[in-house]
């Protein structure tokens, strides 16, 4: 969209791509946003192989072409709407041995509409977004320290999300919203989740009482209309000492309120407030004016937590396997919670797994 209904700062459009190793040996996560009122573009990519976080962020004024999905090193090209899509990564000429891609991403499953996502801070209205999300697989080669890395059918699983509105960019923090209108807790899943016939999708918000803002459960197949999957209960297994998930069953209802379970095993993580540019990272978020050109490549060491204490207050993306109904299937389990969330028993902020 080159011209938008709204002034507002914080208006955007942006898709992000995950791309699953079904081993848990890597996770590449990447994607791209607009911010037409601020006038840039940027986008990122990051894999996780080990401890190691690879990280390439690339951002530039945002040209007069929309279609363009294009920013430094990092450039995605529609070859079939809403069906094919090839994600590139061109090599840093300085060093040959940094991250880089070349990767077709093929849709199996039609792209199924999220609920409707508005939020406010006080009387502010903070975040209005429409979104997609859609399953399928992958084929290419990513390249890292010498080393390819082949994504093979059976072998990775794709999902994406695609989602545009008003949400937050730096520069809203402060003021009297800052100081009295600071949430108790936020609590946050988005869980899609690809089978061989079949593609789950399940997203919820609750705030720190637990009441649900955001909800949706759905059973997505090629063969006959999306199916919801009643009201989600998670039961989450957390790390002692802290609030990263090890595994969790999602408790959902088919139409004849036939109990079913969504069983999740954590294969890998990969922090967005680390390298994606997601809040609160502290060296580079969405939407920022960088200047023209900028592009930044690092590793950063996962190993240790306290060196990244700001990851635990961000939004982290987990590649799992799952198991459904007699089926195992890989995706992404997305997890943040901050603060107050009584059905978990977090009291606060500085508030952990037992």
């Amino acid at each position: 969209m080159k011209h938008v209904v709204t002034g507002d700062r914080n208006a955007y459009d942006r898709c992000i791509f995950h791309l699953v190793d079904h081993t848990g040996r890597a996770l590449l996560i990447l994607g791209l946003g607009v911010y037409p009122n601020t006038g840039v573009i940027d986008a990122y990519a990051t894999l996780r192989v080990g401890d190691d976080l690879h990280a390439v962020r690339a951002s530039d004024a945002l040209p007069d072409d929309r279609t363009r999905l294009s920013v430094g090193p990092l450039r995605i090209t529609v070859d079939e709407p809403l069906r094919r899509f090839t994600l590139v990564c061109d090599p840093d000429p300085a060093d040959p041995d940094s991250l880089s891609y070349e990767i077709v991403w093929s849709a199996d499953f039609p792209a199924v509409w999220e609920p409707h996502h508005v939020q406010y801070r006080g009387d502010r209205l903070m975040l209005e977004g429409r979104r997609f999300v859609q399953a399928g697989s992958c084929t290419g080669v990513v390249r890292i320290g010498g080393e390819e890395i082949r994504l093979a059918p059976g072998e990775w699983t794709g999902t994406r999300d695609r989602s545009w509105g008003v949400r937050p960019i730096p520069g809203e923090e402060g003021g009297r919203a800052g100081e009295e209108l600071r949430p108790e807790g936020f609590h946050w899943l988005w869980i899609p989740a690809r089978f061989d016939d079949r593609f789950v999708m399940v997203v919820a918000q609750e705030d720190a009482d637990g009441h649900r803002t955001l909800n949706e459960a759905l059973l997505v197949r090629n063969d006959r209309h999306d199916v919801q999957l009643g009201w989600p209960q998670t039961d989450i297994s957390y790390r002692s000492g802290t609030r990263h998930p090890t595994r969790a069953t999602v408790h959902l209802t088919d139409r004849d309120r036939k109990p079913l379970e969504l069983g999740v095993e954590i294969l890998a993580s990969s922090p967005l407030a680390v390298g994606a540019g997601y809040p609160p990272a502290a060296d580079w978020q969405h939407g920022t004016w960088q200047g023209r050109g900028w592009t930044d490549r690092r590793t950063y060491d996962l190993s240790d937590p306290a060196a990244h204490p700001m990851a635990a207050y961000g939004v982290v993306d987990h590649a799992a396997r799952f198991t459904f109904d007699g089926r195992t299937g890989y995706g992404i389990f997305e997890h943040g919670t901050f603060g107050r969330h009584d059905p978990s028993g977090f009291t606060g902020y500085d508030s952990t797994a037992p």
